[in-house]
C-alpha cells in the first residue's frame, strides 16, 4: 500500500468510514513543515512494509482547513489513529521509524 493523499471532501468516506474495517492513521502536515517532510518518507516505508493492516493518509492543512479544525490540530506534524470509525489515539511531532511501529502496532 502506498500513502493516499485526502481532502477535506473525502476526510468521512476516506478515514471514518473506511477506519471502520481497516485502521487508518492520517498525517496532518504542511509544506512549509519540516518535520512533516522528513516524516514523508518513514511513512512511505510503514505503509509498504504493514500493507493491509493499515491505511496510511495525509491531509495538507493549508488546504483543507475543515478536517484540522473538526480535530483541534494545534501542531504539526499530528498523527491520528482511527480504528472501528473513531479515535484510537494521537501522536504529535516527529519520532524514529521504530518508534512509530511501535505505536502504530500497540493499537492496531
Amino acid at each position: 500500500m502506498s500513502v493516499e493523499q485526502i481532502n477535506d471532501g473525502n476526510f468521512q468516506e476516506k478515514v471514518m468510514e473506511y477506519s471502520k474495517n481497516t485502521p487508518v492513521l492520517v498525517d496532518f502536515w504542511a509544506e512549509w513543515c519540516g518535520p512533516c517532510k522528513a516524516i514523508a518518507p518513514i511513512l512511505d516505508n510503514i505503509a509498504s512494509e504493514m500493507g493491509d493492516k493499515i491505511s496510511i493518509k495525509k491531509i495538507n492543512i493549508d488546504e483543507n482547513p475543515q478536517a484540522p479544525a473538526n480535530f483541534s490540530i494545534r501542531s504539526i506534524p499530528t498523527m491520528i489513529l482511527f480504528k472501528d470509525g473513531s479515535i484510537a489515539d494521537t501522536k504529535i511531532g516527529l519520532g524514529s521509524e521504530a518508534d512509530l511501529k511501535n505505536w502504530i502496532s500497540s493499537k492496531i
